[in-house]
């Protein structure tokens, strides 16, 4: 009878003991969940380190969620700590393998990091995923990597089948116009970036590239006009520093 006795208390010793703790993780991802919302409201407004504060506390809290686990990534991102966004999407996508926005973040990490062929594969896996909202992201990015292993062929036609599935995509269009250039194809260059800047004439990059391709073209007033349009959209940046440098030359040699 003591021995019924005894393992019925420790029966119930042992169910009370797994209620408070399901009860104590509740509570706990719960707090998690407040202090990632912090955080995320942090992010939008700019303040990184800031973010990254909450994003931290709420990991000692609790560190099994992906969605936290995709933030840490991109306030590390947002912070060029590159090693330790990479570490913290991969935990996201560990956590919650269908979670392709984590994925497409782990592949633009390596992007930022120029490991090519880590980003390709991971551009690869989100393409094949039939329910992902915006394919035109991992395309143009696809593009971008192939374009930096100077696989010209398959870099337009990454570039090209993103432009199929949003046709003004500025990144896209911008992307395959520097690839034009790379190829010396400066009339398929500026149809593409003379679609980008009519598009999104906020974008002095763009107008960078399209100067270049006049410049290839020897359409070189064109190509200072562009270049001034760089300088007023981006005063003393290092573009409008180099388009500066890039104009002058053109007109010591007019």
């Amino acid at each position: 009878m003591k021995t019924n006795r005894f393992v019925l208390s420790l029966s119930l010793f042992l169910i009370f003991c797994i209620v408070s703790c399901a009860v104590n993780i509740e509570m706990r991802k719960k707090q998690e969940e407040a202090s990632r919302n912090l955080g995320e409201a942090y992010m939008q407004q700019g303040d990184f380190s800031a973010a990254l504060r909450e994003f931290l506390k709420a990991e000692t809290l609790y560190s099994q969620d992906p969605y936290l686990q995709n933030d840490l990534g991109l306030a590390y991102m947002a912070k060029d700590r590159l090693d330790l966004a990479v570490k913290h999407f991969k935990n996201a996508v560990k956590l919650k393998p269908d979670y392709t926005p984590a994925r497409n973040n782990l592949g633009t990490a390596y992007l930022a990091k120029k490991e090519w062929d880590l980003a390709i594969a991971c551009f690869k896996e989100i393409i094949d995923d039939v329910l992902y909202a915006t394919p035109h992201y991992p395309l143009t990015n696809l593009g971008w990597a192939y374009y930096n292993k100077h696989e010209y062929m398959l870099a337009e036609k990454y570039y090209c089948d993103a432009l199929k599935l949003e046709p003004n995509f500025v990144i896209a269009l911008r992307g395959l116009g520097q690839m034009y250039i790379a190829m010396g194809r400066a009339a398929d260059a500026i149809t593409m970036l003379e679609k980008a800047v009519d598009n999104y004439p906020r974008s002095a990059e763009s107008y960078f590239y399209l100067a270049k391709a006049y410049s290839l073209s020897n359409e070189y007033k064109k190509a200072i006009s562009a270049y001034k349009e760089v300088i007023e959209l981006a005063p003393d940046s290092p573009l409008a520093h180099e388009a500066e440098k890039e104009a002058e030359k053109i007109n010591s040699s007019l």
